[in-house]
């Protein structure tokens, strides 16, 4: 099947309109582990995830995504009930705080069932579908956009020596049959998002082959997420710990947006926001700001 190119990324739904050719769009890191590679445990407590929410809301982030289950190399996965009970409640009370569009990371179709309840307004599916079948028809019938994202096997056995004969071919195709899968089962292709799935089953110098090579995701005709955020290769790289890879991840935002990226997946939202909205400008050729945005210089 030939995906049909978009001639716009118009990303509509709900009482929500994006339009992602004119700016990169940032979406938000909230995790509600105690386990997570980067920030594990620092939001883990309702009301700290408000607020750190809140925060994010603040330095500029579009979306806020949330996620109970840590998904890192050789993790387990998470019983049913626990990711409920992390999540759920801190939805429930974001829906009361903030105006920008939730985001629920899950593979589960229950905790995006209560998720969505509760006043989520999109899905970031790791697994693209395969994980659960009952995921495309919830996601279908609630008409809410969905991320679907390639990953060679599962996040327990992903880092085992990944190996590619043919990396961007094998990707496309995995992702090309997803969004032919979501549209089969009801989701409009206009509310499908995909993601590469930067280190989720890729060597280091695979990550650093997507992000070059990033456009040629174009052909598939939908919206691109990529995170980047702290990952390992950018470690690698520098020889730095997770916690000292900021400037490593801001080059990478860098290039992802100016590869064909229309929404990025970032823990530091300020610094994002500032690294895209140069981008943008960059790419459109114009300094004019975001009046709703930028302050006049007093």
């Amino acid at each position: 099947m030939t995906p049909q190119i978009r001639t716009s990324n118009i990303l509509k739904w709900s009482d929500y309109n994006f339009d992602l050719d004119s700016k990169t769009c940032v979406m938000g890191i909230l995790n509600i582990t105690p386990d997570s590679f980067f920030d594990g445990g620092l939001h883990f407590r309702t009301n700290d995830a408000v607020k750190r929410a809140s925060e994010m809301v603040k330095e500029g982030a579009d979306i806020i995504d949330v996620g109970g289950e840590s998904t890192r190399p050789f993790s387990d996965p998470l019983p049913l009930e626990e990711e409920l009970r992390r999540v759920i409640p801190v939805i429930k009370a974001l829906s009361q705080e903030i105006d920008i569009p939730i985001s629920i990371d899950t593979y589960k179709s229950e905790v995006a069932k209560q998720a969505l309840e509760a006043g989520a307004k999109m899905v970031n599916d790791i697994s693209a579908l395969r994980f659960d079948p009952a995921m495309g028809p919830l996601v279908a019938e609630a008409g809410v956009p969905i991320v679907l994202m390639h990953m060679k096997g599962t996040p327990k056995n992903m880092q085992k020596s990944p190996t590619y004969r043919d990396l961007f071919g094998e990707i496309t195709g995995f992702l090309s049959r997803a969004v032919e899968q979501a549209v089969k089962v009801g989701i409009k292709k206009d509310l499908i998002i995909i993601d590469p799935g930067i280190g989720f089953g890729k060597s280091f110098d695979d990550n650093l082959k997507i992000i070059r090579g990033l456009d040629k995701f174009s052909s598939l005709g939908q919206p691109i997420l990529v995170g980047t955020s702290n990952k390992a290769f950018i470690g690698h790289v520098l020889d730095r710990p997770v916690e000292s890879r900021e400037t490593g991840t801001m080059a990478t935002i860098a290039a992802v947006a100016m590869n064909g990226a229309n929404i990025v997946r970032v823990h530091n939202v300020k610094a994002t926001k500032e690294t895209v909205t140069i981008i943008d400008a960059i790419k459109s050729g114009s300094s004019k700001p975001n009046p709703d945005k930028l302050k006049p210089e007093t």
